[in-house]
């Protein structure tokens, strides 16, 4: 088979352009999964439900708890005095000295009863309520009973810290004089409403639309790199790469300063490990995105005229040019068992598994095309058998 015609070389400004592409679909990638992933993570009620269990199961988080829930009932209950009305009359002034002894012993006791799973769900109950009165504020929805002319959401851990209480034996009458806004910590104030509000809805357009641009530039970048599409193919893959490195470095630096920085004395291992649960999907992310550049890079590797990769090629060919049941039953087979194992976002979603199987698919008939040129004896198919051979003179 003849050669193909040599493409001609990409004129200066049309390189300039492929790489502004690249470089800008890069940087998009990059804003793309931080506003995936505060939408996927932060705004999804039941991913956040997901990461408060794993929150209040973790021993770390049940420690700072326990030692938050004790500091409050010890602010807002006198325990001396319900020490002492228990105690007999020669015994009463022991009631303070004996509190302040229990104190450590009943954070310990607390942390205890975090492990139990009613006092968990306790917990994951109110954090779920007040995660769906935030999304609902932020919004702008008013069903559930929610209503956006306030703006103030709070997360009330009362029924909890009433519920340790009770199971620490504080008499009931003692935690009748709890105030009801115990435990209570503000999510958002009404001063910060309309930019919220604003921030989410313009972050909702983002993580759909940035992903779509990213993709779109990147094809018309190789569309555009006429003779070096496989070398921008693979500058793309670094790029990812270089993205999902930039994700998880992101993640863990700012883990730590938030640890460091942040975090009250005796909560810092609580906090550090919070941030770790309240990351996991920018971590997923970060790290499929880093496999994903990883696969574009050894396919373009792959495609290119290193003696290594041609001999591989060399390889398939008389599979890849003649066998296509086989090819495409067994690609079909791995991926498949990929969507089965689910490793990543993209193969849990309809159009993540369309959007990769359709790349997946156009990279197999692009190879095939190429071991069909370098590689023409391997194609028999193609070809006119040979003619029989001519039957031998007969003898004079």
């Amino acid at each position: 088979m003849a050669a193909a015609a040599t493409t001609a070389p990409l004129s200066r400004g049309r390189r300039i352009l492929v790489w502004i592409l690249v470089v800008g679909a890069t940087a998009l990638a990059l804003v793309s999964i931080l506003t995936t992933w505060v939408n996927r993570q932060m705004l999804d009620n039941t991913a956040w439900k997901q990461a408060t269990t794993q929150a209040i199961q973790d021993p770390q988080v049940q420690s700072a708890l326990a030692t938050y829930a004790v500091n409050e009932l010890y602010a807002n209950v006198n325990i001396g005095q319900a020490l002492a009305d228990r105690l007999p009359r020669s015994l009463k002034p022991l009631g303070a000295p004996i509190a302040g002894a229990l104190e450590a012993p009943l954070t310990q006791g607390v942390q205890r009863l975090l492990s139990r799973p009613r006092v968990q769900q306790l917990f994951i109950n109110a954090s779920t309520i007040a995660h769906e009165k935030l999304v609902n504020v932020l919004e702008n929805k008013t069903h559930y009973g929610i209503s956006t002319g306030g703006g103030v959401v709070t997360l009330n851990l009362y029924d909890m810290i009433y519920e340790i209480g009770t199971e620490l034996g504080i008499p009931s009458g003692a935690l009748a004089k709890l105030p009801t806004d115990l435990g209570t910590v503000t999510l958002l104030k009404s001063s910060q409403l309309s930019a919220a509000q604003a921030g989410v809805q313009t972050l909702k357009v983002l993580s759909v639309w940035l992903l779509v641009a990213v993709l779109f530039l990147y094809g018309l970048a190789i569309y555009l790199a006429r003779g070096a599409r496989r070398a921008t193919l693979r500058n793309e893959g670094f790029g990812l790469v270089i993205v999902g490195l930039i994700i998880l470095v992101l993640r863990t630096l700012l883990g730590n300063y938030i640890t460091d920085a942040l975090a009250s004395p005796g909560y810092s291992i609580a906090t550090h490990h919070l941030w770790l649960i309240g990351t996991s999907i920018l971590g997923q992310i970060g790290g499929a995105t880093l496999l994903y550049g990883i696969i574009t890079v050894v396919g373009a590797v792959f495609a290119g005229p290193t003696p290594i990769a041609v001999r591989l090629r060399g390889a398939l060919a008389p599979t890849l040019n003649e066998r296509q049941g086989v090819v495409w039953g067994s690609v079909s087979l791995i991926y498949l068992l990929a969507i089965l194992w689910g490793g990543t976002h993209a193969l849990r979603t309809w159009w993540g598994i369309l959007l990769l199987g359709g790349l997946i698919a156009i990279g197999v008939v692009a190879l095939r095309h190429q071991t069909l040129s370098e590689f023409p004896s391997g194609a028999s198919d193609e070809r006119e058998p040979p003619a029989p051979p001519a039957p031998a003179a007969e003898a004079g």
